[in-house]
């Protein structure tokens, strides 16, 4: 059957041809468009909403495993300040101090053995955005050497940022668990009770521009090194 615009007759080499009109063919066209249409979207959602399902169900952790996680981390990137007071008296190299102070508060006073560099311009101003100075001094530190950053106090965030600023540059540095602050005026606060009077913080602190040399006597921790070490 030919189809035409209209239902007018035509002629072709002598023939008259009664063409139908396209018109009742037209609402089967749309509707066969709109189920298509409507098909496509049903299987889009039913698609996404496995999809999410799967997602979150895969991607979202447990209550267990985060705090897993969160323990992990903190072993991985925390160091004990007992371990390091003990390693400092042992004379132990297998590690660096960073102070992350001004220059200026690293003079007057640092923790022995620590060298500096500067995450602060003077007391009062930061200089995170001086991030070339600060990666290329980190570059200049000994390979073989595990690294340890402390800053202001516990709650300081000035090593973290410098430590995220380090691991954008392949660098990484673990972190002291505590500050300068608890270290040099608040010894008793981390040290065992036992201990008190068997250290002297004075012997553990430094100034000048130079690391300087512990000098006083080895006091034995009962703390443990490896993975359980306080």
């Amino acid at each position: 059957m030919v189809y035409a615009r209209d239902s007018k007759s035509r002629s072709r080499k002598g023939l008259r041809v009664q063409v139908p009109p396209m018109a009742p063919i037209l609402p089967y066209y749309h509707s066969m468009k709109t189920s298509s249409t409507f098909t496509t979207a049903l299987i889009g959602l039913i698609a996404g909403t496995i999809g999410a399902y799967i997602t979150l169900n895969v991607t979202t952790p447990s209550k267990e495993e985060l705090i897993r996680d969160f323990y992990l981390t903190e072993n991985a990137v925390h160091v004990s300040p007992h371990g390091i007071r003990q390693k400092i008296a042992e004379g132990n190299q297998s590690f660096l101090l960073v102070d992350l102070r001004s220059a200026e508060e690293y003079q007057k006073e640092h923790i022995v053995g620590a060298v500096s560099i500067p995450a602060y311009k003077d007391p009062d101003h930061s200089a995170y955005d001086e991030v070339d100075r600060i990666v290329g001094e980190f570059k200049k530190l000994p390979q073989d050497k595990e690294i340890i950053v402390y800053c202001y106090s516990m709650p300081c965030m000035t090593g973290r940022k410098i430590g995220l600023m380090l691991t954008e540059h392949d660098i990484y540095v673990k972190h002291l668990g505590i500050g300068w602050n608890e270290w040099r005026h608040f010894w008793q606060l981390w040290n065992h009770e036992h201990e008190w009077a068997k250290t002297n913080v004075n012997d553990f602190v430094a100034n000048g521009t130079e690391p300087g040399v512990y000098t006083g006597e080895t006091v034995i921790t009962p703390c443990i090194e490896g993975q359980f070490g306080c």
